[in-house]
């Protein structure tokens, strides 16, 4: 759902320190191959260059993933490959391309990323990222190009995450489902409440997309703000809290649990405010919900910080609606729009803000 660096500001997600494009890293795409051809783990045909999989005794390793149905599916039937899970680090096209030392063409899509990732991250690495639906082919062949050519391990931990489902399916722009962050802006969720929907589940997880659930992630992250800005910033971080809070993420990102964990800091009556807040916001250093400084709508107020008076005409009209009685229910949300405050009716409960 990014479409642009505001977006990733909004979503308070650290800006990479670089965005390499990879038609500038074309000689580092076709070094690569060169070292893949001098090792003997390359061949060219007419068409262009591949990786000869059947040189790599661990090839398909990420998983375990990699099927002799799954590869020939992605690839386009060719009698000079040698093997059919052979995949393409340059493709010869003389009307569309570049110079190479095979001829005009362009690199494959797995090379480009294997030389990018070296040219910034070195021939190894920690992490790597990606949609689950890369971890069978393109991940793997990643692994057989820089390994082989690098001659030591590529990458320690391998975070596949899973995907954001609407009703039809997984959302993608090639289904014609793709929601945007500024759809939700215009819809009033703010960006950080998407964030916090989706630390409700772990990143493996896949996750059913709605506005009604968004709409609930958004009143609990609200509530949590306010909860946390109330208390005292004199306070130092719990221990035992942080060591269970640390244990959960190291569990591979147990986001769910750490946000329970936070609620339950929150009702422990045995903790101090200043310490459940400093707590809290060293949590926040690892979920990134920027509970120090995001902007609450001045719009949106709980109804738990309302006039006594206010909070007991909303739950009688809530009974009132509960008992079919919308005669009453109507009389008493003008009271309340009298009072200067407006009543909207929200899955999860009434939503208050101030009338104009």
């Amino acid at each position: 759902m990014l479409a642009s660096g505001v977006d990733l500001e909004r979503l308070n997600i650290d800006a990479p320190h670089t965005l390499p494009r990879a038609s500038e890293h074309l000689p580092q795409d076709i070094e690569l191959i060169e070292t893949l051809i001098n090792k003997g783990f390359a061949y060219t045909t007419s068409d262009g260059v591949y990786f000869d999989t059947s040189k790599d005794t661990r090839y398909g390793k990420l998983g375990g993933q990699i099927s002799q149905e799954s590869s020939e599916a992605r690839v386009v039937s060719i009698s000079e490959k040698r093997n059919s899970k052979d995949f393409a680090l340059w493709k010869l096209n003389t009307s569309v391309g570049f110079e190479s030392p095979w001829g005009v063409g362009f690199p494959g899509w797995h090379i480009e990323c294997s030389a990018m990732s070296h040219e910034y991250l070195g021939k190894h690495f920690d992490i790597h990222t990606g949609g689950i639906d890369l971890a069978p082919i393109h991940h793997n062949n990643e692994i057989a190009q820089s390994e082989n050519a690098f001659d030591e391990p590529y990458v320690n931990y391998w975070i596949h995450n899973a995907f954001v489902n609407v009703q039809n399916g997984k959302m993608a722009k090639s289904e014609g489902n793709f929601i945007t962050l500024a759809t939700l802006i215009e819809k009033n969720i703010l960006p950080l409440s998407y964030r916090y929907w989706l630390l409700q589940a772990r990143y493996n997880t896949p996750v059913n997309f709605s506005f009604e659930a968004l709409e609930a992630a958004q009143h609990a992250y609200l509530k949590l703000l306010r909860t946390v800005r109330s208390y005292p910033k004199t306070g130092i971080v719990h221990a035992h809290y942080k060591d269970r809070f640390i244990s959960f993420i190291e569990d591979d990102l147990d986001t769910p649990q750490a946000l329970a964990l936070i609620w339950e800091l929150v009702k422990d009556v045995s903790v101090t405010p200043e310490t459940k807040r400093a707590t809290i916001m060293d949590f926040d250093q690892v979920l990134g919900l920027n509970l120090e400084y995001a902007v609450i709508p001045d719009t949106y107020i709980e109804v738990s910080n309302l006039p006594i008076q206010i909070q007991e005409l909303i739950a009688q009209r809530e009974d009132a609606r509960k008992n079919k009685d919308f005669a009453l229910s109507d009389t008493l949300r003008e009271e309340v729009k009298k009072q200067g405050f407006i009543v909207e009716d929200k899955p999860e409960g009434p939503q208050i803000s101030q009338s104009s």
